[in-house]
């Protein structure tokens, strides 16, 4: 899976996880945990189920981008 592939798909991760987690965010931290989560879990998940091709991708992608919110909210900078 190409590294653009999945910063591609990440960006919808993000924006997704980023409504699934109830959180509000700009533009750039949303695009950035999507494409974090994407490689992330993209690449995890790449390694476990190679076969499921796209959708495992997406499936990894948000996966991943969910986990880097709930630790952000956890033990990002209170505001």
């Amino acid at each position: 899976m190409g590294v653009v592939y999945l910063i591609v798909i990440g960006a919808a991760a993000g924006f997704l996880a980023t409504r699934l987690m109830k959180i509000e965010a700009g533009l750039l931290p949303t695009v950035a945990i999507g494409i974090a989560g994407a490689l992330l879990g993209g690449f995890l998940l790449e390694l476990v189920l190679t076969a499921m091709g796209f959708l495992g991708g997406l499936v990894g992608a948000v996966l991943g981008a969910l986990v880097l919110i709930w630790l952000w909210q956890r033990f990002g900078p209170r505001g």
